[in-house]
């Protein structure tokens, strides 16, 4: 996993550092000239403008300036406040502000065609929250240093920055982060292969949901849990001849006090996914104090559930988008992932909050932070087919925060930068994900 940091426990970090400060801006900035002589494809005869601005990040740029005249680069250093145009060089570098920026910041005009490389961030993203605080210049690379920042994750700052590397920092400790990004090896870790001696039983999913005019929902999360659990069951509420999967169970359930029934046999399975198209929410309450673990999802996520959340012993994972974030009680501020954490905690479950970067949080703090999806996945269904693919992982033996990294991962994955993409063609693409997962 690759940690994230805020400003804030970046400058802890910075504190607690074990060199001098002039001896971490000296690695630094040396680490930003050889990110410009990389993207400039070498020194001879190549121009560069650094804009720096006063702090640290301002530092860094300098003595990226001074590094990169020592290789025969000729380069000019220019305040932040300069409004004259950057034209006729090879590479300006964004030394402005960095994650520092207070207060709205136009970054200087920069001619077409010359590259940009911003230091930590692009100056004028926010480097908390990913908001436009002025006119920041997007970059064509950013370079940060030890960790990745969340303003960097979150939109619309992460169209600003261009290709991300990180650079290490020695003296710079990061270990303590409870902030990660996740990546292909974390999601192949966390995902459970069935084994030459299982059994369809041992990886067993119940799924209710389904009401009338809304059966697609619970078609498409169970052919999703289809690709990873070994038995997926649909129980619809009123209705026994509900669409399905082919290769799913159907189950009725009574009109009347259905939640009742919901629980019945329910020892047999070793998850539960409550919501897809199920249109009363109502009669949840029985199931919630099941002894298996729970995902809610959809129109299970109202504020009435949030007190039986909270008593649960079993595992549970709610999925909820950022207007049913609120209504679960969540707070809306900015700091998204701050947001999503004290739920999580709140609650004694695991959230994971959809958006453009999925931020899935623990009970116990921490947070991870699936950043490979695309706007392909902003389609009707695409969150049923999240809820099933989670859902099966836990039917499959996954710990509930761990298969909702993984799902959200493999869910992420799966439309592998395709346009026109539905929610039925992750379907198909789903066990090639698995398959590279599996190596």
């Amino acid at each position: 996993m690759i940690p994230v940091v805020t400003p804030e426990e970046m400058r802890a970090v910075d504190a607690a550092a074990t060199e001098p400060v002039d001896v971490l801006i000296e690695r630094a900035g040396r680490a930003v000239a050889r990110a410009a002589v990389g993207m400039m494809g070498g020194t001879y005869g190549r121009r560069v403008t650094v804009v720096a601005g006063p702090g640290n990040n301002g530092a860094d740029g300098r003595v990226a300036a001074a590094a990169l005249e020592q290789r025969s680069v000729r380069v000019r250093v220019v305040s932040p406040d300069d409004r004259d145009p950057l034209v006729g060089v090879d590479l300006v570098i964004d030394a402005a502000f960095g994650t520092g920026v207070s207060r709205p910041y136009a970054f200087p005009e920069v001619a077409p065609g010359i590259p940009v490389l911003a230091v930590d961030i692009a100056s004028g993203v926010d480097g908390l929250t990913g908001e436009l605080l002025g006119r920041p210049q997007p970059a064509d690379e950013t370079i940060t240093f030890v960790a990745l920042k969340p303003g960097l994750l979150h939109e619309p700052g992460r169209s600003l920055c261009g290709r991300v590397q990180i650079a290490p920092i020695a003296g710079l400790d990061v270990a303590g982060a409870s902030t990660h990004v996740v990546e292909p090896s974390d999601a192949a870790t966390w995902t459970p292969f069935r084994g030459a001696g299982d059994h369809k039983w041992k990886a067993a999913l119940r799924i209710i949901g389904g009401s009338t005019g809304m059966t697609g929902a619970v078609e498409l999360a169970a052919s999703a849990a289809s690709r990873v659990a070994s038995y997926v069951e649909v129980a619809v509420p009123g209705r026994n001849g509900v669409d399905r999967p082919i290769e799913a169970v159907g189950r009725w359930l009574p009109a009347a006090e259905w939640g009742s029934t919901a629980t019945a046999d329910l020892d047999r399975f070793e998850a539960v996914l409550a919501g897809p198209g199920l249109r009363d929410p109502g009669e949840l309450e029985p199931l919630l104090g099941c002894g298996q673990p729970l995902l809610l999802d959809a129109s299970a996520l109202v504020l009435e559930i949030a007190g039986a959340i909270r008593g649960r012993e079993a595992p549970t994972i709610v999925t909820p988008h950022d207007g049913e974030f609120i209504r679960l009680g969540g707070g809306g501020g900015a700091d998204r992932i701050a947001a999503t954490r004290d739920l999580a905690v709140d609650l004694g479950a695991v959230v994971l909050r959809k958006g453009p970067t999925t931020i899935v949080a623990s009970p116990d703090g921490a947070v991870r932070m699936v950043t490979n999806g695309g706007p392909e996945l902003a389609s009707a269904g695409t969150g049923d087919v999240l809820a099933g693919l989670v859902a099966g992982l836990l039917a499959s033996g996954a710990e509930a925060f761990d298969a909702a990294a993984a799902g959200a991962w493999i869910h992420a994955a799966a439309p592998s930068g395709r346009v026109g993409v539905t929610a039925s063609d992750l379907l198909v693409s789903i066990p090639g994900v698995l398959e590279r997962l599996r190596g």
